[in-house]
């Protein structure tokens, strides 16, 4: 099965997330079944980031969004994690600072995005201006409805830089989210994570299905589309992102740079050095 195009939201379709199977795992059986093809793939990345980082050429963005619980932060432990932390780093958006909030609302994200060589993972982004400031009335209509274009054209601008774009929507049901919920009360380790907005959004959930089905319909372009990862299964969640970048880095027929230096000359010192001699 094509992942790409599998979980891809087509530009200008309309998204129902009513529809799509948050359990969805493929012909997976389970965990330990998937597990030699998600390090496969862990290791492509590796790789292919170092490919990125060397030739200097270009840079990626991954945007994170789910609900709570999603697993963003899994996301970037178990799949990003196999990147090369020198040419990689991630961004966590919460509330606006003073000084943020005191600028446009994309200020803070254009300051996160890569340099040429870089991958930055935003854990959480721009949508949040049209998802949490949407659903909690934060600013009028009239006003987080015309930052779908700006989002658009700021990807575009990112895109004509040599930014290359991918955006995961992170897709689990209510039932998971408080299965996750429960896991995170019962196991001591994960207490730091319970916050009281985990349960103040929870009623909301109809008000952020509708939020995120509008950022997906109106946000998948071809320089920067969004993706719907089934993620009841972590492991497939993992899976299914690891290869949908791995594939995307792949068909960009990277290249490492030319030598700056001439190769038999610095092999030819290496050898005089190797037998005791002074380099000449």
């Amino acid at each position: 099965m094509d992942y790409i195009s599998r979980f891809r939201v087509e530009p200008g379709s309309q998204v129902d997330l009513s529809k799509i199977d948050a359990s969805f795992k493929d012909q997976h059986e389970s965990h330990q079944h998937a597990l030699p093809e998600i390090e496969t793939y862990r290791q492509q990345l590796a790789d292919l980031q170092y490919l990125m980082y060397a030739e200097n050429k270009r840079s990626l963005l991954i945007c994170l969004q789910g609900r709570d619980a999603a697993g963003k932060d899994g996301t970037i432990k178990h799949v990003l994690g196999a990147m090369n932390p020198q040419g990689c780093k991630v961004a966590a958006f919460k509330v606006p600072t003073r000084e943020e909030a005191a600028h446009d609302f994309l200020w803070r994200y254009h300051r996160a995005t890569p340099a040429k060589g870089e991958v930055a993972i935003f854990n959480r982004s721009h949508y949040e201006d049209v998802l949490v400031v949407r659903v909690h009335n934060l600013v009028p209509q009239d006003v987080w409805s015309q930052r779908y274009a700006h989002i658009n054209h700021f990807e575009q601008q990112l895109a004509d830089s040599g930014t290359h774009i991918l955006k995961f929507y992170l897709h689990i049901d209510a039932d998971e989210q408080l299965a996750r919920f429960k896991q995170r009360i019962d196991d001591p380790a994960r207490h730091w994570k319970i916050s009281d907005s985990d349960y103040s959004e929870r009623p909301l959930w109809d008000e952020y299905t509708t939020a995120f089905e509008a950022a997906l319909s109106q946000c998948s372009t071809p320089h920067a589309p969004w993706f719907i990862i089934p993620s009841n299964h972590k492991w497939f969640r993992n899976l299914a992102i690891s290869r949908i970048v791995s594939e995307t880095l792949s068909a960009l027929d990277m290249k490492f740079p030319a030598p700056t230096v001439n190769i038999n000359e610095i092999r030819k010192k290496y050898h005089q050095i190797e037998k005791g001699e002074s380099p000449s």
